[in-house]
Order: C-alpha cells, then sequence, then structure tokens
C-alpha cells in the first residue's frame, strides 16, 4: 500500500532563518547538493545560500563525485534515487575520498528508508524524507556541521 504525503507549499522568503543561520566558523564549509531533480536541487542549494551558506550543485552522482574531489566539501546533501549513480553510492565515494565530509540522504520512498538506514548504518549517514521541509533541512545541516565544528575543535 502507498503512503500518502502531504506537504505545505510554502514561498522560499516564508523559510524562517532566524535560528538556523550558520555560525561564523562555518563560513568556509561548502555543502554539496545533489538531485537529478533541477528544481528540487536549487531550491535547496537557495535555501542554504539565503541561510549564508557556501553551496554547490549537481544533478547527478558522476558529477557530483568531480565537484566533490575538487572542493572538499564539509557536508553532501544527496537525493537516494537518482539515474547512474545512486546517492548512496555517491555518499560512500565521498567520504572515502573526503573522510571529514558529512551526509544527509533523502529519499521520497519512505517505504525503503528502513532499508537504506541498514544499508547506510556502517557509515551513519541519516536519511531523510521527501518532502523535505527547508526548515527541517536547515535544522539536519546546522546539526551536521556543529558537530562537524565540535569535531574539529576537539
Amino acid at each position: 500500500m502507498a503512503t500518502k504525503v502531504t506537504a505545505k507549499i510554502i514561498s522560499i522568503d516564508e523559510v524562517p532563518l532566524d535560528d538556523l543561520r550558520h555560525s561564523p566558523d562555518q563560513k568556509h564549509m561548502v555543502v554539496l547538493v545533489v538531485d537529478d531533480e533541477v528544481l528540487v536541487a536549487d531550491t535547496r542549494a537557495d535555501v542554504l545560500s539565503r541561510a549564508g551558506f557556501s553551496t554547490l550543485t549537481a544533478y547527478d552522482g558522476e558529477s557530483a563525485l568531480e565537484l566533490a574531489l575538487s572542493n572538499a566539501p564539509a557536508l553532501l546533501i544527496s537525493d537516494v534515487a537518482m539515474p547512474g549513480m545512486n546517492g548512496v553510492d555517491l555518499a560512500e565515494a565521498i567520504v572515502r575520498a573526503v573522510p571529514h565530509c558529512k551526509v544527509l540522504l533523502c529519499s521520497a520512498y519512505t517505504t525503503s528508508i528502513d532499508a537504506l538506514n541498514s544499508k547506510v548504518a556502517r557509515y551513519n549517514f541519516p536519511v531523510m524524507a521527501k518532502p523535505l521541509h527547508p526548515t527541517e533541512m536547515l535544522r539536519q545541516v546546522k546539526v551536521c556541521l556543529d558537530g562537524l565544528q565540535t569535531q574539529a575543535i576537539a
């Protein structure tokens, strides 16, 4: 049985940013956003940019891997289901090449999230259900990058 997904559509200008902006120490951290749906990838990158993050955008796994190898992102946000290289394989490749890179995966296939979680458990990649509200995405990004900042200080 298919799961019914409901989402509230809001203007990008309505995304509350007050508590979700990055810290000054995170200004140099790059977030790589990957989704084969151009509008989704561009919108996520726009929300992150408005919150003060540096972003790179790719629309397939192969291009994203090239960007990651030349720019060493602090965080990868990727869709799981993409043609060619999927998001899990992309995340594994990037983490091997850029060990400090944190990962947030997104999937519209909520029935497969448990299976995905077990596949990515060895890497501890969180998987978020799509549609992903911009505020929740920013919270997750902040948690990931705060953790990275804490590790860098320790």
